[in-house]
């Protein structure tokens, strides 16, 4: 065969491949929103959620308020978070946006669990109201008063982790501010770092952020809250199919 016949036999082959394995690739959904919803829900579904539909998932972890912004702007197809849709709402006119309520749908996917996390070779393993109360409001300062060890306690407080900070806020500290001797962090992967660096420290974050670097206590009550999903308008068909994994097939890769 001479090279006038094999040019086009190999363009053919070479353009049959491409039109067989562009369709595994051409779907895409782009969510975003707090470090609740996306550690504990949409980045473990991503994987199998592609494998089970075809479509790839970007998990882009922010705030529930930009998130939402994002959502609103079309830069994500859907916003997600572990607080109500009004305080997104809320955040997001703070910052100039007009947003109409009536314009957006929002399901209940999930519910996050909000833990306390301490260093990993802390021996306290269980804090009821009345001590994470004393303990986030600065009246109890050293571990041995909660059945730790003899040494200072250091609270983390996450400045870029508002919903959790409100949520801790309202449920164990009833409305009294924070201490005011905390060291200062981040988003929730800082606030989880800054613990597992520190023997004294205590800080927030959802249960989808705990790994082998810190450890979960376990609070009473415990503190939950929905995960919803937020779109302009009715969710599209990539949107819904992602909705309809995570409420049944995909449950099982949520971290609860």
């Amino acid at each position: 065969m001479n090279r006038s016949v094999k040019a086009p036999v190999f363009l053919l082959a070479f353009s049959l491949f491409i039109a067989i394995s562009l369709p595994a690739f051409a779907a895409e959904i782009k969510i975003g929103g707090g470090g609740a919803a996306m550690s504990s829900v949409f980045a473990p579904v991503a994987e199998p959620f592609e494998k089970a539909t075809g479509i790839h998932l970007v998990v882009l972890q922010s705030t529930p308020k930009d998130g939402f912004v994002a959502m609103l702007k079309g830069e994500v197809q859907a916003a997600a978070a572990a607080v109500p849709i009004e305080s997104m709402i809320k955040g997001a006119e703070g910052d100039g946006q007009k947003v109409d309520p009536a314009t957006l749908k929002s399901e209940a996917v999930a519910t996050n669990r909000t833990v306390l996390l301490v260093h990993k070779d802390n021996p306290v393993s269980k804090l009821n109201k009345e001590q994470i109360k004393g303990i986030f409001t600065g009246k109890t300062a050293n571990w041995k008063e909660v059945g730790g060890k003899d040494m200072a306690i250091i609270v983390v407080w996450g400045k870029g982790t508002p919903g959790q900070n409100a949520q801790i806020t309202k449920v164990m500290l009833d409305g009294e501010a924070v201490t005011k001797e905390v060291l200062e962090s981040g988003n929730y992967a800082k606030v989880r770092s800054d613990v597992a660096a520190n023997a004294e420290a205590i800080g927030i974050d959802p249960f989808g952020m705990v790994d082998a670097t810190v450890k979960a206590v376990e609070t009473d009550p415990v503190m939950t809250s929905p995960i919803i999903i937020v779109t302009k308008g009715d969710p599209s068909p990539e949107i819904r199919k992602l909705i309809d994994f995570v409420k049944g097939d995909g449950a099982k890769f949520v971290k609860k």
